[in-house]
């Protein structure tokens, strides 16, 4: 059963004040302590976060709340980029200690958008290529992963988009082709469609390459709205353990697609709870 919000922070605050009294240890009890090793769950930030803020001002966000991954949007990263473009780019992050891990989304109408969008991931150096393909493509698409050895992770969004809404719906179109090619989930859109992001990650954790994160709660209206994580209506202690069960190897790129404006706040809080649950679930 889900834990209620308070028992959460309550559980919270104790790992917290474990780790303040750890602190107070002599060095040579803290010396033969094992080293932490980082934890195999990633969290990032997807840069639609960062929808209005130019590249320098959404690092600065990262850096504030100690977040290390970044899938590129071409708003900060132009398709059309040039070497020296995209070395600057990566100089920026690598001043503020952040990975760029994969791009994306990006849109394909035609073999020249898939073309275009292969090309655009090699020249940026990263191995993970989020798409949203036209279905008569996909053959065209597993022609490029098999040429150019990425993975590709189709994004599902919803019932308002008839080519993927689901998770479901893109494993059934691509449980046939080259095993490169696979999912970018969404969260928020499953719990809108009634489905529980934890089972799906156990179901179809093979081939999800790329996780989106977010909460969802439901409206006095009933309408489905973006929230903070842990507000809302998605299981985050039964997903972090579906993920490990699974042995996910991607990163949890948390997006906050309602604060447009002023987004730290939301995504800082976001962070903290979902980093303490990576710790406690």
């Amino acid at each position: 059963m889900k834990n209620s919000r308070k028992q959460f922070i309550q559980q919270a605050g104790a790992s917290a004040l474990a780790l303040c009294v750890s602190g107070a240890l002599p060095g040579r009890l803290l010396a033969a302590r094992p080293k932490r090793t980082e934890d195999p769950l990633k969290i990032g930030v997807a840069a639609w976060s960062f929808t209005k803020f130019k590249l320098d001002a959404s690092l600065d966000m990262m850096s504030r709340l100690d977040i290390k991954y970044l899938s590129i949007k071409d708003f900060h990263l132009p398709l059309d980029s040039t070497p020296e473009q995209i070395a600057g780019f990566f100089e920026k992050l690598a001043a503020k200690g952040v990975t760029g891990y994969g791009v994306g989304p990006i849109y394909m109408k035609s073999e020249a958008d898939v073309d275009r969008a292969f090309d655009y991931t090699k020249r940026v150096g990263v191995k993970l290529l989020v798409g949203v393909p036209e279905h008569e493509l996909l053959g065209y698409v597993e022609k490029k992963v098999k040429e150019y050895g990425f993975h590709y992770a189709i994004h599902n969004h919803g019932l308002t988009d008839k080519r993927y809404p689901s998770v479901e719906s893109i494993y059934e179109k691509v449980k046939d082709l080259d095993a490169r090619i696979g999912i970018c989930h969404d969260i928020g859109y499953s719990i809108q469609m009634g489905f529980d992001p934890a089972a799906l990650t156990l179901k179809y954790g093979h081939r999800i390459y790329e996780m989106h994160v977010k909460d969802m709660m439901k409206s006095p209206s009933g309408e489905w709205l973006d929230c903070e994580i842990g507000r809302g209506a998605i299981d985050f202690a039964a997903l972090v353990r579906a993920l490990r069960k699974t042995k996910y190897q991607g990163v949890c790129s948390i997006e906050n697609e309602t604060h447009n404006l002023d987004p730290l706040p939301s995504i800082a809080e976001s962070a903290g709870y979902f980093k303490a649950t990576v710790k406690l679930a």
